[in-house]
């Protein structure tokens, strides 16, 4: 495990170690718990282990699962008692963690069937709570848990202990904050199919293990990683209790580590190596702590913020903003494809060639518009030869309802047109009898996906039009990675990278736009980079056109970057700001309510104007220009 060195700080109230991925992460914390079956092996005593569900320890799983089969790590002497369950909640439900456990770990390793515990969502509500109590009994009769796994949830919950729990809270049925809910529905379909309550282990109950070890993996996690850590231990946060604990270990990337004080401010912790990145973001920091211009900063502003160390290096204030100014000043272009006959020196993008080959890549049928509809339009509006792919279908985020309404049509269409009647009834019978009889989280049969896939499909074409996009210039990939029918996706594969080669082949860009989300471990958009990335990287030095391509990357609709990190700011008028409105509104499937909304209620032209407006007061906040939106890249050096 590759651990990243950072000061040490006092402001930390818990060991953290950071490394640089997720999976580097969980490789460590699975050669910990193996050593821990292999000591007790040799002792001739049991393991028992405090297991966990959710995305963040499916990592460590796998690792478990390689040793076992490849290494002969064997799980006869192990015994597992689970966080959670929902409840109410039949095993074999997809959703429910039996049928988690079974399918990431169990079903793959040669433990002991009567060796698992995992909380009984079937029971009574009358025989809850003597079924709670002989839970914790068979804890203690196995000697306690040797190693508890853990995850946090965003309200702060550890296992399903929400705010609120005590300390001392023992095993018992508890009500799930709305924010845990509203953070399950991913998995339920929509918020209302979630259940209320859930079976878990209380904060008393994980205190009791003799070794705790907490992982948090992607940006999403860092802000109630950082309370987790540095904050005061309080009931509001249930992860704080931790601190009370004298064996805690806290594994978490790099990315969820951004919100803690050696990552985000470490001038506040004690000295630096003062690069022009970390240079950067001290002074925009300052600038917007202090609610003052970067232009209007003084010396004595630095020296109370911290920053005595900085000035020493940069001289003077004056020196310093008008410096940061310049840089920042100079990510604004009306220009995303380059300006032609200009000085492109100091400007984000190339004059030459003056007409571009453009590739935006979309993760969903709608993250080019929704992310970046602004630019795409400017790029078009500019001449630019733009194509745009779509590198998966998209097709599990189209309600049941929308793909019944579709096959209403095409037999309508049939029947008026008298072309194929028989065969579309057949069809339109087969997809009324599936939706009929079709069960929460099941993956919906290869003629409806395909009609969810021609929904979106359908949106996309129209949202290039509207775009001025020319028909030939958009691809649908269909990643085979995405193609499940199911919420959970297969990992990354070759046909993948190969179909994501084919594209690049073809156009040969000039640019490159792609979804961002390096920060995210776990979603669609990542596995989307990741094929570009591994495109580009057997690509280069065979191709020349490579060498002279720039790579642009755009946030998803839940987020922008960060301030300091922003290398090109386009900014957008209130005309094209209601073009992209209008781009965003021809995925009809999309609209008023999203079947995976998120944790965010506003629509996605909601969410994305908002991120507009706020990147523009932004910028006018640190003292430049005032616009109404702004979109803003990051440029990938590959």
């Amino acid at each position: 495990m590759e651990v990243l060195h950072y000061p040490e700080t006092a402001f930390e109230k818990l060991p953290v170690t950071i490394v640089a991925e997720a999976r580097e992460g969980a490789i460590g914390i699975a050669h910990e718990i193996a050593e821990l079956i292999r000591s007790k092996q040799r002792k001739g005593k049991l393991a028992v282990l405090g297991l966990a569900t959710g995305s963040s320890p499916i990592g460590v799983y796998q690792e478990l699962i390689r040793l076992h089969r490849e290494e002969g790590l064997s799980f006869q002497n192990v015994v597992t008692f689970n966080l959670d369950e929902y409840y109410p909640m039949q095993p074999d439900e997809l959703q429910s963690y039996v049928y988690f456990m079974h399918e990431q770990l169990f079903d793959h390793v040669d433990i002991r069937p009567e060796n698992v515990h995992i909380p009984d969502g079937t029971l009574p509500i009358e025989q809850i709570k003597e079924y709670c109590r002989n839970y914790e009994k068979q804890i203690d009769e196995c000697g306690g848990l040797d190693l508890q796994l853990l995850g946090i949830g965003r309200t702060g919950h550890i296992g399903f202990n929400e705010p609120g729990s005590s300390s001392s809270s023992p095993t018992r049925l508890v009500k799930l904050d709305p924010l845990t809910i509203t953070d399950a529905a991913k998995d339920f379909i929509k918020e209302e199919y979630v259940p209320l309550r859930a079976l878990t282990m209380g904060v008393g109950t994980i205190l009791k293990a003799r070794r705790i070890i907490l992982m948090a993996w992607g940006e999403g996690k860092a802000k109630i990683l950082r309370e987790t850590v540095e904050g005061r231990v309080s009931d509001e946060v249930p992860a704080t209790f931790l601190q009370l604990h004298p064996r805690v270990q806290v594994v978490v990337d790099q990315w969820a580590a951004l919100e803690l004080t050696r990552i985000k401010t470490p001038w506040l912790v004690g000295m630096c190596t003062w690069d022009d990145s970390l240079i950067r973001r001290a002074v925009l920091w300052l600038s917007l702590k202090t609610q003052k211009p970067i232009l209007k900063l003084t010396d004595e502003d630095y020296k109370d913020g911290g920053l005595s160390d900085l000035l020493v290096q940069a001289g003077n204030a004056y020196n310093l903003n008008l410096r940061i100014f310049n840089l920042i000043q100079r990510t604004i272009t009306g220009w995303p494809g380059g300006k032609p006959n200009s000085n492109d020196t100091q400007r984000p993008e190339r004059a030459l060639p003056a007409h571009k080959r453009v590739l935006i890549f979309s993760p969903h049928p709608d993250d080019d518009v929704i992310s970046m509809g602004g630019t795409l339009l400017r790029l078009v509006d500019q001449g630019h030869d733009v194509h745009v792919a779509y590198q998966t279908s998209g097709n599990i985020a189209v309600f049941d309802d929308d793909a019944r309404r579709f096959a209403d049509f095409a037999l309508g269409f049939a029947e008026k047109s008298g072309v194929g009647v028989a065969d579309m009834r057949r069809e339109h019978a087969e997809v009324v009898e599936f939706l009929h009889h079709k069960k929460l989280g099941e993956e919906d049969s290869a003629l409806v996906q395909n009609i969810k896939t021609l929904i979106r499909r359908g949106e996309a074409a129209a949202a290039c039009r509207y775009c001025g996009v020319q028909e030939a210039n958009v691809h649908f990939m269909n990643m085979p990675f995405y193609e499940t029918g199911q919420v959970k996706k297969k990992p990354l594969g070759e046909a993948d990278i190969e179909e994501t080669i084919a594209i690049l082949q073809e156009i040969k860009p000039h640019q490159i736009f792609a979804a961002g989300d390096l920060r995210d471990p776990h979603g669609t958009h990542r596995v989307c980079l990741d094929a570009i990335f591994a495109a580009l990287a057997r690509l280069k030095g065979r191709e020349e056109w490579v060498d002279d391509c720039y790579m642009w990357l755009y946030r998803g609709a839940w987020q922008e970057w960060d301030v300091e990190d922003i290398e090109m700011a386009v900014p957008i008028s209130p005309e094209e700001l209601m073009r992209k409105r209008k781009a965003i509104f021809k995925h009809q499937s999309q609209k008023d309510s999203a079947v995976f909304p998120g944790n965010d209620k506003r629509e996605f032209w909601q969410r994305s104007e908002d991120r507009n407006h706020a990147t523009a007061k932004l910028y006018d906040r640190l003292g430049l220009v005032e616009y109404e939106a702004i979109e803003a890249f990051v440029r990938y050096r590959f």
